[in-house]
């Protein structure tokens, strides 16, 4: 009798440590999946056949999963080739992400444009007007702003920058105070007609300085400015609005309207 339960319990064990070893087997198939195509498709569409040699994957094991992405919209598949863009490469790297992928490996696959493209993608997606490249004239100097965002009553003032790990604090120092006069200068020269902003259509704006990452950083704030990785962007736009009056912020009424 206890030999019998004892093989039953020895089966259950065995059975319960194949299908975890089965389940990080497949984790790690899919994650270097999702690494090659970041990979591959920097510079525009890949072949299918490259994406399995990048892999190692057999071919119909690669077949299945990218046949997942696409029915998730995150890739397109056309004639043997894979196609992605900005906002569906970005969607492949959390994916990534979500499966362990390293965050300094990922964030190394985008160029600085595609930096750009999904800061404005995340922002819009959450709801907020986006404006690029903001240039201005004040106090007789010349400023600009990289991205722009607005949501009632916030203006998210967002510096793109593309450094490596291990900036020093003084370095850090200087990007969020060059912000701080960026977005100070902003707020001061609205409303203007050289720039058609969403917020000078309301009666109170909150200009929030936010410095965004490529890298992540040892910093998430400094001076009550937030540091975000890219990647992590979206889990701050959804933060945010909790998390305003522990934020360095500059206030605009606009009182003629």
């Amino acid at each position: 009798m206890f030999e019998s339960l004892y093989a039953t319990l020895q089966g259950s064990v065995f059975l319960s440590i194949y299908c975890i070893l089965q389940w990080c087997l497949s984790v790690i198939v899919e994650r270097n999946l999702l690494i090659s195509l970041l990979k591959l498709t920097k510079d525009g569409s890949v072949l299918i056949e490259d994406v399995n040699k990048e892999a190692r994957i057999a071919p119909n094991i690669a077949k299945k999963l990218l046949e997942n992405l696409q029915n998730q919209n995150i890739i397109c598949i056309k004639d043997g080739f894979v196609e992605t863009y900005s906002h569906s490469r970005l969607r492949l790297a959390l994916k990534a992400a979500s499966l362990d992928a390293d965050i300094e490996r990922i964030s190394t696959l985008f160029s600085w444009q595609e930096f750009e493209d999904i800061a404005v993608y995340s922002l819009e997606k959450n709801g907020y007007v986006v404006a690029k490249n903001v240039r201005f004239k004040h106090i007789g100097r010349r400023w600009e702003i990289d991205v722009v965002g607005c949501r009632k009553p916030l203006v998210l003032c967002v510096d793109c920058k593309h450094w490596h790990r291990g900036l020093r604090p003084s370095a850090l120092r200087k990007i969020v105070n060059a912000q701080l006069e960026r977005v100070s200068a902003l707020a001061d020269t609205l409303p203007t007609v050289a720039l058609n902003v969403e917020c000078t259509k309301w009666k109170k704006s909150k200009f929030i300085p936010v410095i965004l990452s490529l890298f992540p950083s040892s910093f998430k704030f400094y001076d009550n400015v937030p540091v975000v990785p890219v990647l992590q962007l979206q889990d701050f736009l959804i933060q945010l609005p909790a998390q305003v009056e522990s934020l360095t912020y500059f206030v605009k009424k606009f009182s003629y309207l």
